[in-house]
């Protein structure tokens, strides 16, 4: 599931050559999701393996507050902070002082969710089956609404989200914070 993140990194496509430690975004938007919350993580898998994936956190407070104890602290032992301007450096800064959403998004979005597919799994509507097994997960567990962030040059993307229904709830710094309804 590294890989995959790895290899859909770049707005989609390859990210590799972007970074010097693959694993590094997979810390990220990976390991977390696996390990706090196995019941929200559901893979796509064919005869070449993994090939994308769709995993999320049913309250996004609550989650960032169990990665702050149990998943950043052994992270940041392994990787000091050092102020590079690689993007290497940038995801270890992110190791220290991680993102959070913000409120106005969490209040009537509180889940949120990442999903990566290799593009031998694309065109094929199983992003979105992987979506609605996920959002069908997060209704019986009473969610109301779930969020997500995209880099705003994702355009691919954008188009799919709101295909799906999701609507933009705010702007990061160059993300886009979308949202959608789920009862």
């Amino acid at each position: 599931m590294y890989r995959v993140c790895l290899l859909t990194a770049d707005a989609g496509a390859d990210g590799s050559a972007l970074y010097e430690n693959p694993d590094l975004l997979g810390h990220i938007y990976v390991g977390p999701y696996i390990v706090g919350q196995p019941e929200f993580a559901f893979v796509i898998a064919d005869d070449a393996g993994i090939a994308g994936y769709v995993l999320g956190a049913a309250d996004t407070r609550k989650f960032e507050g169990w990665q702050e104890q149990e998943w950043w602290p052994a992270l940041r032992s392994q990787y000091p902070l050092y102020s590079g301007t690689s993007l290497d450096d940038e995801l270890v800064s992110h190791f220290h002082s991680p993102e959070t959403a913000p409120d106005s998004v969490i209040e009537l979005y509180p889940a949120h969710l990442h999903i990566d597919l290799l593009p031998r799994a694309q065109g094929k509507g199983l992003g979105r089956v992987m979506l609605e097994t996920l959002f069908a997960a997060l209704r019986e567990c009473g969610v109301p609404g779930i969020h997500l962030g995209v880099g705003e040059d994702n355009h691919n993307a954008i188009a799919f989200y709101r295909h799906l229904g999701f609507t933009e709830l705010a702007r990061g710094t160059d993300s886009i914070y979308m949202g959608m309804e789920l009862s």
